[in-house]
């Protein structure tokens, strides 16, 4: 993905060129399963999701990144029939998963070293997810808090050193500010630049001096999880990058959607579109700076420079 010519970036229907991705909420979820069960009707996952994400093309949404990794229900088919039916160009992921206390962490990972592990995502990126052919436009990760535990630091290791080898950037659910800035060191010993790395789950530190020294290093800085009893709050932390001259630097999304598998017909399902809808209008912002937060920034995330 990296390097002279037209970006490209992997979507579940194939790459596509980086300038055809439009709008793009960063962080939305299709299906989740954290009981690691694998026992769902498609069909009926299908059926839940596609008229939200009709919805979310509607309201203006081009392309919607699903970062669920493989261990807590990733199903990249059926990200890739849902992207056929709705229009929308959908992005899935690969790696580890290590927030929720570690216990979704695959027993190989506990054994494996970063580099191996880094290995395992890199087939994926270059080769595609099992027999589907689909290829990963992101990786993903998690941790818990600072000082993260020793596995944890592996799995940030090993996402630092998979984008090294495939130029895919690095989305971390992370939340505290502390926990964003010891995964920054751990990029930095890996020889992998900050620009590379997402804070996911930014607005659960409520010190804003963390959203500015991490943006200032180079990172991403992530506010998500937008919903109407954050908005107010969303506001000012999107408010505060820009005053600070960091929008650049700054992503917004829901977290919105989940299918969740175990409960019945999926549970609650979350649509996308009070992000475009609502929260963008109450910004305020000019329309280069909403082309900013909404197409320029996911842009340079998912097609990241050599």
């Amino acid at each position: 993905m990296a390097g002279a010519g037209r970006r490209r970036v992997n979507t579940v229907t194939g790459p596509v060129d980086a300038e055809q991705l439009g709008v793009t909420l960063i962080h939305e979820h299709v299906i989740v399963d954290f009981g690691g069960t694998r026992q769902y009707d498609p069909d009926e996952a299908f059926a839940r999701a596609l008229p939200h994400l009709k919805e979310a093309r509607e309201a203006g949404c081009r392309t919607l990144v699903e970062p669920t990794p493989e261990h807590i229900g990733r199903d990249a088919a059926l990200l890739r029939r849902l992207s056929e039916a709705s229009g929308v160009q959908i992005v899935t992921v690969t790696g580890i998963y290590g927030a929720a206390n570690q216990k979704y962490i695959p027993a190989f990972a506990q054994t494996e070293t970063a580099e191996q592990l880094a290995a395992r995502y890199a087939a994926e990126a270059e080769r595609g997810i099992g027999a589907t052919g689909i290829r990963p436009g992101l990786i993903k990760t998690g941790v818990n808090r600072a000082p993260l535990a020793e596995i944890e630091r592996k799995l940030v290791r090993a996402a630092a050193l998979a984008h090294k080898a495939t130029g895919l950037s690095v989305a971390s659910h992370t939340g505290p500010g502390a926990a964003a800035m010891e995964q920054l060191e751990i990029f930095a010993s890996a020889g992998a630049p900050a620009r590379a790395f997402i804070w996911v789950h930014a607005q659960n530190e409520k010190d804003h001096e963390y959203h500015l020294k991490v943006a200032r290093a180079g990172a991403w800085v992530e506010f998500d999880g937008v919903r109407e009893a954050s908005i107010d709050w969303h506001l000012e932390c999107v408010r505060v990058m820009r005053e600070a001259g960091l929008l650049d630097r700054t992503l917004v999304s829901q977290d919105a959607g989940w299918y969740h598998v175990g409960e019945p017909r999926g549970g609650a399902y979350r649509g996308y579109t009070l992000l475009l809808r609502e929260f963008v209008p109450k910004l305020g912002f000019t329309r280069q700076e909403r082309d900013q937060l909404l197409a320029a920034n996911p842009r340079a995330v998912l097609s990241p420079t050599a």
